[in-house]
């Protein structure tokens, strides 16, 4: 296996129920720095989180919990109310999101690695990550099979689940943006593993 000059940079993402968090860890284990986009928003809005302040002062205090964090169902009802008020509050995050996944990325590098992994649950609704990556990996599987795993995990109503796959990119959509598609259907984990295995995650373009 050649090492790049310059680290191999992947996209990883699939609609919730995929099993991308487990491939994320498998990516893991095969040395590449997985920057998961999803915890550093959670962190941003956390207990004095660095939106937090923008958060308040552009939508009160009421959306700020008794320990400092986002008021995440106040939020939800909210932003599903107000047609602006998704963009106000991507407008906060967002940089911020973009300048800790930077520094995080720089710190991997600086630490040797040649693959970064950028795990991105919103990566082709969000338009900017193609730019970005080299590879886009999507994790798929029947839509079926996503509803049946996170009713199984979350203990979500089947509607509820129904509307989250329904307010994400479609299956369709998602796979003609791929470069590398692991399908995740009826595999044990020993069997998605070898699909990770063969990936040449530090191969030259």
């Amino acid at each position: 296996m050649t090492h790049r000059s310059t680290p191999h940079r992947i996209g990883l993402t699939g609609g919730i129920g995929s099993g991308k968090s487990t491939v994320g860890k498998m990516l893991m284990a095969r040395g590449a720095a997985v920057i998961d986009a999803d915890a550093i928003a959670r962190s941003v809005t956390a207990p004095q989180g660095l939106a937090m302040p923008k958060i308040a002062q552009v939508f009160g205090n009421e959306f700020v919990d008794a320990h400092g964090a986002l008021d995440r169902a106040r939020m939800r009802a909210y932003v599903f109310a107000h047609t602006h008020a998704k963009q106000t509050l991507e407008a906060i995050i967002h940089p911020l999101v973009a300048q800790e996944t930077q520094h995080q990325a720089q710190l991997a590098i600086n630490a040797g690695h040649h693959t970064l992994v950028f795990d991105v649950p919103l990566l082709i609704e969000s338009g900017r990550w193609r730019s970005q990556v080299d590879r886009v990996l999507i994790v798929d599987c029947l839509v079926e099979t996503q509803i049946q795993r996170v009713m199984a995990r979350n203990a979500f109503s089947r509607q509820t689940v129904e509307e989250i796959i329904a307010s994400q990119a479609s299956r369709a959509t998602r796979l003609a943006a791929a470069d590398w598609v692991i399908f995740n259907e009826r595999l044990s984990l020993e069997g998605l593993s070898e699909l990770i295995s063969a990936l040449p995650l530090d191969a030259s373009l």
